[in-house]
C-alpha cells in the first residue's frame, strides 16, 4: 500500500499536468493490475477507466512482445473526440490522459512521458520503502502463540517486468 503522502504527490503531479496541458480532460495513474493509484478524471469513472487501462496494457504488451519491439512504453488511441494516452509509469503502474481532439499531441507526449517517469519514482520508491520495513526478528527462545507472519508480496502480471518509463 503506498503511504497517503505519497498518493498526494501522485495526484499533485496530475494537478500541474493538467495545467501544462490544458486540452487534457482528465488524468489517471493506476497499477498494472488495474487497481486506481490517484486520478483526476472528472466525468469518468477512474475505477472503470483504470480496470480498462489494464486490459490495453495486456494487449499493447502482447503486441510489443510478438513484433519483437521491447517494453511497452506507450499507447495512444485516438477517437473522433480525442485521445487516451497510455505511458508507462516505474515498473507497476501506468499513466492515462485524456485529451480534447485539438491537443498538440507532441505536447501531450512530452508532458505525459516526463509525468510518468516523475509518477513512476514516487510509486517505486514507496515499493521499495515499504518491501524495507519488516516486523523485528524475535529473540532465539521466545515463543509467540501467533502464527508466523510472512511479509506480504505485491501481485505481479507478466507487464510488470516488460513496462519500460526511460525515455
Amino acid at each position: 500500500m503506498v503511504p497517503e503522502q505519497d498518493l498526494e504527490a501522485v495526484l499533485d503531479e496530475l494537478r500541474r499536468l493538467r495545467t501544462r496541458v490544458p486540452q487534457l480532460t482528465g488524468a489517471l495513474a493506476a497499477g498494472v493490475d488495474g487497481l486506481v493509484v490517484a486520478h483526476d478524471t472528472p466525468g469518468v469513472d477512474p475505477e472503470g477507466l483504470a480496470a480498462l487501462t489494464a486490459a490495453e496494457l495486456g494487449v499493447a504488451v502482447r503486441v510489443t512482445d510478438a513484433t519483437g519491439h521491447g517494453g511497452f512504453r506507450e499507447l495512444l488511441v485516438r477517437g473522433e473526440r480525442g485521445y487516451i494516452a497510455t505511458y508507462a509509469a516505474g515498473r507497476t503502474a501506468v499513466l492515462t490522459l485524456l485529451a480534447q481532439d485539438r491537443v498538440n499531441v507532441g505536447r501531450l507526449h512530452l508532458e505525459g512521458r516526463r509525468a510518468g517517469a516523475r509518477i513512476g519514482e514516487l510509486l517505486d520508491a514507496a515499493e521499495a520503502a515499504a518491501r524495507a520495513v519488516r516486523p523485528a526478528p524475535r529473540p532465539l527462545g521466545s515463543v509467540s502463540t501467533a502464527p508466523p507472519v510472512r511479509p506480504r508480496t505485491p501481485r505481479t502480471t507478466s507487464a510488470e517486468a516488460r513496462t519500460v518509463t526511460d525515455s
